[in-house]
């Protein structure tokens, strides 16, 4: 068992001692139920053919279907995925919408790549994974470098496959072809729900906090530009080139004017170009990691000023990073729970999917908000109960809690 996985298991050992679980139920879920790997070849464009490595890992489908998002990176690897697949697993459960959870990958640099050979590769993704997907069986959904035209090449090959048109087959599609209202911001939209959740809890009013941003993609420059239009001060955000500051605030709209333009957010007029990893060292009350994981480690983490990090990425803050945080009292709110606004989101598309009735988008977000902040309530309040700031071990008692229970019901030993 690798680092990240273990960590992962860890996590899970922990809350179930607290809990007291039945080692028969804990067995089963320190397991995926399904690991796939494999090889996707791919007519590149000078002629030749490229072979790719794909994953799909399905760790649990006791409350549901596998879900999960499909990413494509250079640095993908199976214990990630593994690790993603269980956050996911519990993140459903802690939203408490019926799904299981699972996680895909390649292994590709998608920069590298043309817009026919991403399609390409694409495709050759839902052909190689097409027997262990659908609607009833494991919906996949956008995630790093992957975006609604992925899923919309995905759904259509699917459906070519099938011989019928299934649009259930994955989520994050384009409105065009059946996707839905809300899902290109739900996960930031979520994220700030619950976020104002936990500034009123504690009594901070937005005038006394600063925010950075640490990711600028998707979900980061949502969140930013939620946060600004709300009336928050950001004085730092950052991409994969680097981050920037001003102590005094950023516009963010201007900020994703100039990202648009030059495809990066540094070197932008009235702030100061700093590194990725200053920005998570900035004295600001509020640090919001919205990338890859591992970003909050045990090199960094006694430089971490801020008093509230807020997980918009997954698996951001490693698990010896969190214990130093802890120790200066930082409250984390977890993955889990802060990213899960996009799962719901997709939920919603899946559901209208599966009856062919659509709704408006003031429905999607009003529904989100009542699902994020009914799961944010009961997190807090096993939080309170606990006597501590551990956040994250009051999401996974919830999330555990009720996949104990439904094992326990369905009989599976």
């Amino acid at each position: 068992m690798s680092k990240q996985f273990n960590e992962v298991i860890d996590q899970l050992n922990k809350t179930c001692k607290i809990m007291n679980v039945d080692n028969n139920e804990l067995e089963i879920l320190r397991k995926p139920d399904r690991i796939i790997e494999i090889s996707l070849p791919v007519l590149m464009d000078n002629g030749r053919v490229k072979v790719f490595t794909g994953f799909r890992v399905q760790y649990n489908n006791i409350r549901g279907p596998y879900k999960g998002g499909i990413r494509f990176h250079p640095k993908v690897n199976l214990d990630e995925v593994k690790s993603l697949a269980f956050w996911m697993t519990i993140k459903c459960a802690v939203a408490n919408i019926p799904y299981g959870g699972g996680k895909g990958g390649v292994i590709v640099d998608v920069k590298k790549l043309s817009q026919g050979e991403l399609e390409r590769l694409s495709r050759a993704y839902a052909r190689g994974f097409a027997d262990f997907i659908g609607p009833l069986k494991d919906v996949p959904a956008p995630d790093v470098y992957t975006n609604p035209q992925i899923m919309a090449w995905i759904m259509d090959e699917y459906s070519r496959i099938k011989g019928e048109n299934t649009p259930g087959v994955v989520t994050g599609k384009p409105v065009e072809i059946n996707g839905s209202l809300g899902r290109d911001t739900a996960t930031s939209l979520g994220g700030f729900f619950v976020f104002e959740q936990v500034l009123d809890k504690m009594k901070i009013k937005k005038n006394q906090i600063n925010l950075a941003v640490q990711g600028f993609g998707n979900v980061g420059m949502n969140f930013a530009l939620i946060a600004y239009n709300a009336g928050y001060k950001i004085t730092a955000v950052s991409d994969s080139k680097g981050a920037i500051y001003n102590e005094k605030g950023l516009n963010i709209k201007e900020v994703v004017s100039h990202k648009q333009i030059t495809g990066s957010v540094i070197n932008f007029k009235n702030a100061k170009n700093i590194t990725n990893e200053k920005l998570l060292e900035l004295p600001n009350e509020i640090l919001i990691p919205a990338a890859l994981e591992n970003a909050i480690n045990k090199k960094n983490a006694n430089k971490i000023k801020a008093k509230i990090i807020l997980e918009l990425g997954n698996g951001p803050v490693t698990q010896e990073a969190e214990i130093k945080l802890q120790k200066k009292h930082i409250l984390i709110i977890p993955d889990v729970l802060a990213n899960s606004g996009g799962v719901i989101v997709s939920y919603f598309e899946w559901v209208q999917n599966l009856t062919n009735y659509y709704w408006e988008q003031t429905k999607v977000e009003a529904d989100l908000k009542k699902q994020i902040i009914n799961a944010f309530k009961i997190v807090w309040q096993i939080m309170e109960s606990q006597n501590n700031n551990d956040m994250r071990t009051a999401a996974y008692i919830v999330g555990i809690r009720r996949l104990v229970n439904a094992l326990k019901i369905r009989g599976i030993k």
